[in-house]
């Protein structure tokens, strides 16, 4: 067992993060909470944790890539991922496995250099195909039974950060991760 910031980590999941060159989130439910604020004029609203954006900037500054599948498209989306560095962002995804494979030729990793951190059904294909596949803490019971982890953070509340940490203090890179509160 390994001590996390979060808790104890089986040394299975820290062996697991210590290999992790990329790491591939969903949006709703991971960043965000999973609620969608519609107004009357249509227009769409998410709300963002200012932590889970440090976490992404800190591995991308730290060398390791971040991607992003969802099943939605969202000009706030968009936005949001566009100002934290995030360059590959596939959005209005039904089977997230195609991007997840040109994903693997684009950066040139095996699957057990991927993580993946997802909430609900759609994530299950692409999170049994890689190295470290999380959860989090509030996501649909049978993807917690079928992911090596689950966060103890709900997603859109810091949940992703939980991870972006764990990688990097797996890879001893957590005390010079530069990251943003953007």
């Amino acid at each position: 067992m390994q001590q996390g910031l979060y808790g104890p980590v089986s040394d299975l999941i820290w062996q697991k993060a210590q290999k992790i060159k990329l790491l591939i989130c969903d949006v709703d439910g991971v960043f965000s909470d999973g609620r969608i604020y519609l107004s009357n004029t249509g227009e769409e609203l998410k709300a963002f944790h200012t932590r889970d954006g440090y976490g992404v900037r800190s591995l991308l500054t730290s060398g390791i890539k971040v991607a992003v599948i969802t099943g939605r498209k969202s000009n706030v989306v968009e936005q949001r991922m566009t100002a934290l560095g995030v360059t590959h962002i596939y959005q209005g995804v039904d089977n997230k496995f195609v991007p997840y494979e040109q994903l693997l030729n684009l950066y040139n990793v095996t699957p057990d250099e991927v993580a993946y951190i997802g909430d609900d059904m759609v994530d299950l294909p692409v999170m049994k195909a890689v190295g470290l596949s999380v959860c989090v803490a509030d996501g649909h019971p049978f993807v917690m039974t079928h992911c090596d982890m689950t966060t103890s953070i709900n997603g859109g509340h810091g949940a992703l950060r939980e991870l972006t940490d764990l990688i990097l203090l797996s890879q001893n890179k957590l005390a010079d991760a530069h990251g943003m509160s953007i």
